[in-house]
């Protein structure tokens, strides 16, 4: 049975997962004194919109750096749910001293080798990864980025390499709300697309790309060495965390490519590409079976979809911007937009 979808074509959306109440000042305007304070302690607690992580650390380079690029979400020290849980801790052997690391440990398990001290962000990113990719099946997760646009998601399934990120941090600047640049985090039961809110993580040459594209954009600091080279991470927007809880209708798909030099290129996907791409990114499609099977059948069916051939970044946001207005055209008369050549 395929998912239910109205006839205009929108998922049957309902209802809204509210942020957890009481929310602080934002983190970037708190003490660092007061950050490390609340690590040290209970923890932090990041609602991320679509699951609540909890985060526990005595490392001393991990205040400032949250405090850089989680600076828009509210600082939140004690109490409430959480879904996920996780310390970032020194050994606590002579290598503590001699040559610091940190460790990520979530319920028991160490599934990943130390990062050097000075280095506790990438590791916590990569650790959040890790467990919502591990543990949240009650949603569809593909591997793709997720914007919002005039009330539609646009999903950017790729595979590393394509340049998903870079180009989801670049539309992120130019009036499109993140939702997320790992995850599209499809939820079934509800038809609609859940933000899973963090910093865009830039790889290698993508970091300098995005700084002479967005020059005010909010970056943290450079992380070298890391098994998949330079690492920095771009800050979400306030609104984008302000609306982080709000429930997306699907609205269309890219399949975008990054080729150096290439010209731009914007092709018509047809629905059983879009299925194989959607079924082929998704973390835990054979976990879920039928219900991620009916999913993906309805996302490729429902929305249409274009395979993206790029080198420049402000070309191919021209091109995207351009291509929504038949987007929201298609959605509001029900039929399927026209192939672009």
């Amino acid at each position: 049975r395929v998912a239910s979808l109205h006839t205009n074509g929108l998922p049957a959306v309902s209802g809204l997962r509210s942020p957890m109440s009481a929310d602080g000042p934002p983190v970037g305007e708190v003490d660092l004194g007061d950050l490390a304070r609340a690590l040290r302690g209970d923890g932090l607690w990041f609602d991320i919109g679509a699951t609540t992580i909890r985060v526990q650390s005595d490392a001393p380079a991990l205040p400032a750096q949250l405090h850089r690029v989680y600076g828009a979400f509210p600082f939140r020290p004690s109490g409430g749910w959480a879904d996920l849980h996780c310390q970032l801790m020194r050994p606590t052997s002579v290598r503590r001293w001699l040559r610091p690391k940190v460790v990520f440990r979530c319920d028991g398990q160490h599934p990943f080798d130390p990062f050097p001290a000075d280095s506790p962000l990438p590791l916590f990113e990569w650790g959040c990864n890790w467990m919502v990719g591990s543990r949240l099946n009650h949603l569809l997760l593909l591997h793709a980025g997720a914007l919002e646009r005039d009330g539609l998601a646009l999903l950017l399934p790729a595979l590393p390499g394509s340049g998903k990120s870079t180009l989801t941090a670049a539309l992120s600047q130019r009036g499109w709300r993140l939702l997320s640049d790992e995850f599209g985090a499809y939820d079934p039961s509800q038809c609609g697309f859940r933000s899973m809110l963090k910093p865009v993580a830039l790889k290698n040459q993508s970091i300098d790309v995005i700084r002479r594209f967005a020059p005010n954009a909010v970056l943290g600091p450079s992380f070298p060495r890391t098994h998949k080279g330079t690492v920095a991470h771009l800050a979400a927007g306030p609104e984008a965390v302000a609306r982080r809880g709000e429930l997306v209708p699907a609205g269309a798909v890219l399949l975008p490519k990054w080729t150096e030099g290439a010209p731009l290129r914007m092709d018509r996907a047809q629905p059983q590409s879009l299925f194989s791409s959607l079924a082929f990114n998704a973390f835990n499609y054979r976990v879920q079976g039928g219900l991620g099977f009916d999913a993906v059948v309805a996302l490729a069916q429902h929305c249409p979809g274009w395979q993206l051939s790029y080198s420049n970044l402000d070309d191919a946001v021209a091109a995207i911007d351009a291509l929504w207005t038949e987007v929201r055209a298609h959605h509001r008369a029900g039929h399927p937009a026209r192939g672009t050549a």
